[in-house]
């Protein structure tokens, strides 16, 4: 009876050693990229006339400089940890200013705006980044008469 007792052992203890180890591996394969999960999603982003109740309205490509200012609004659904976004104004493919944007868990809007003059006519973007730089969005748009 030894013999079969220590064959028994020998046999569940095989078995074990076979069950933790697939375990450990969907833990391990599980875990492999979560640095590369992002930090938040962007959920919505557009350029507009102003930001009325948290909203943006009339989203437009085309402003009149008459307006005096144009708004950059970005919404963030998840928002996973605290963490912070750019909006980096262009024109002509020239940065004219970055603003950073720190947002809060679990789903946060921001907005950023430009003051316009006459000789801000022309092409313009906003590029919305995060904070390893990588571009979420780029939002085109032109200030004409």
């Amino acid at each position: 009876m030894p013999d079969f007792n220590a064959k028994k052992s020998s046999f569940l203890l095989s078995r074990l050693l076979i069950v933790c180890g697939l375990v450990g591996f969907l833990f391990i394969a599980v875990g492999v990229g979560l640095a590369d999960q992002p930090r938040v999603v962007l959920a919505d982003a557009v350029v507009c006339e102003r930001i009325s109740n948290f909203r943006p309205v009339n989203p437009a490509v085309v402003f009149s400089v008459s307006q005096g200012e144009v708004f950059c609004f970005s919404a963030f659904d998840p928002v996973y940890e605290k963490t912070a976004v750019f909006h980096n104004w262009y024109k002509n493919d020239k940065l004219i200013f970055s603003i950073r944007l720190v947002l809060s868990v679990p789903k946060w809007s921001s907005f950023s705006r430009v003051q316009m003059r006459d000789a801000d006519k022309g092409p313009w973007r906003v590029e919305i980044r995060d904070e390893t730089n990588n571009i979420l969005k780029t939002l085109r748009f032109s200030i004409s008469d």
